[in-house]
């Protein structure tokens, strides 16, 4: 069924486009390059979609957005924008818009955003808070408070959205990424963008706990449940009461603790340690970690029950190496908030290809306390590569897959670099052909040489390990027979 789709962008390119993508699934389709343009358009002949860019000449987006929502009340209205920050997605979210694309996107996620649209037009209005309209004070556009989320990059646009998104709602949310990423800055931001922002956010970092005392951190107990409890104490849950707990490190948490947190989740009660009653509570539940929990669960490690109330809303933070190009700009921050901004003036080109270039396994930590180490050492001049701290030897807590991946990413970083000026290479098979015979190698050392069991460990077909083999030692390849 055909539908009107009006497009607010002054990127000529751009709505192009979006509009043939849209007049060839057969809608009715209106352009304008600019807000008070597209107005006039939906005030006369009102859309069943709009595509809304932020930036535009005259009055941007954002501002137009509710005046849209007046003269087209029925049209659900998706936010695009190549420039937007955590409080960009929240006032989307606020004015009532139904999606928010970051540029570059492809059509692909345009068309189904509309599709989506089209089935819930008025989810994007019936979601608002009615607590968080027009009360929250306005963020900076690029905020420079200790809990500010630096980045432009698709991957954290993504980020905000989903901050922006599940905030007002009491949902729980799982925040996931490597250690370093960012985890507890996307907790805060949850808790001061929803309704609960008046209230206390306590964080809980359980790795941090001695484990017999987690329960009694988080619950609290009564007096003499245990040995030195003279007096009684109320844990960070009720704290909280009607703000946020955020669970650092979920992974840690004992399996007994587990059961009591899921009452809490379930029938939003607690009881302390040592106690026999049990004490209503108002609390919603943030938690992080950087372990897979879902191998926790299949290990017997996590409750799946709980694994399942947490997750509720999951929101991925992406590591340092997925959003190369968010490296100035939190540069830049980084060196603002220690006081020295651009010293020297702005930071040489040369220093930012180093930055960019570089394995960052720490991410977004490793990257603050390496421009604070060359801020130090450059004594107010300009910061060279020189001035840096050598690369971190080992990657912490990360997992031996996230190491691979940062060894992969740095390898295809510098193949692309030396091809500079060239025709492309064959990346994808290059790579093959390089860890190809380890992975081999080290299949058939782990099985003694046993065709057949490596053939089953690598999935392949015990003739196709064969021909690997002859390939890549075809001095010591074994006469085909039985095993």
């Amino acid at each position: 069924m055909p539908h009107s789709v009006l497009i607010i962008d002054d990127e000529e390119p751009i709505a192009w486009a979006l509009r043939r993508a849209f007049e060839r699934e057969g809608h009715r389709v209106a352009v304008a390059a600019t807000a008070e343009d597209g107005l006039a358009k939906a005030k006369q002949n009102p859309p069943d979609v709009v595509f809304l860019d932020v930036r535009l000449p005259g009055m941007d987006g954002l501002t137009a957005l509710g005046e849209l929502k007046k003269r087209a009340p029925a049209a659900a209205v998706v936010v695009i924008t190549a420039h937007g920050n955590l409080n960009t997605a929240v006032k989307a979210v606020e004015g009532g818009a139904f999606d928010y694309l970051a540029k570059p996107f492809e059509l692909a996620q345009a068309l189904d955003a509309a599709k989506r649209a089209l089935a819930n037009r008025n989810v994007g209005a019936d979601s608002v808070s009615e607590d968080s309209g027009g009360s929250r004070p306005p963020l900076a556009e690029v905020d420079a408070s200790p809990d500010a989320i630096i980045g432009r990059s698709p991957a954290m646009q993504t980020v905000f959205k989903r901050i922006a998104l599940v905030a007002p709602t009491t949902a729980c949310v799982l925040v996931t990424g490597e250690s370093g990423t960012g985890k507890e800055l996307v907790a805060r931001a949850v808790h001061a963008n929803s309704p609960r922002r008046g209230k206390p956010l306590l964080v809980a970092h359980v790795a941090a706990y001695n484990p017999n005392l987690v329960e009694s951190e988080l619950f609290g107990h009564v007096r003499g449940a245990f040995t030195g409890a003279d007096r009684p104490r109320d844990g960070l849950l009720k704290l909280a009461d009607g703000g946020t707990v955020f669970l650092d490190e979920l992974a840690d948490i004992p399996l007994p603790v587990q059961a009591k947190l899921l009452r809490v989740l379930e029938r939003q009660e607690v009881q302390p340690v040592g106690g026999s009653e049990s004490q209503q509570v108002d609390v919603r539940i943030v938690s992080a970690t950087h372990a897979d929990l879902s191998a926790a669960v299949r290990e017997g490690t996590f409750r799946h029950d709980l694994f399942f109330r947490l997750n509720v809303y999951p929101i991925h933070v992406p590591p340092l190496r997925d959003r190369v190009d968010d490296i100035p700009l939190l540069a830049d921050y980084f060196l603002r908030k220690f006081g020295v901004a651009n010293p020297g003036g702005a930071l040489p080109a040369d220093t930012l290809a180093f930055l960019k270039a570089r394995p960052w396994p720490g991410n977004v930590r490793e990257l603050r306390n390496a421009m604070e180490h060359a801020a130090i050492e450059a004594r107010g001049g300009p910061l060279r590569p020189e001035h840096f701290p050598e690369p971190s030897t080992t990657s912490g807590p990360a997992s031996t897959a996230e190491r691979l991946r940062s060894l992969v990413t740095e390898w295809v970083r510098k193949r692309v670099q030396a091809f500079e000026g060239r025709e492309p290479a064959d990346l994808h098979q290059a790579l093959i052909e390089a860890v190809e015979p380890a992975v081999l190698d080290e299949v058939l050392r782990q099985v003694d040489g046993n065709r057949l069991v490596a053939a089953r460990w690598l999935g392949l077909a015990r003739a196709t390990v064969r021909k690997l083999i002859r390939k890549y030692h075809p001095d010591t390849a074994e006469p085909e027979g039985d095993e």
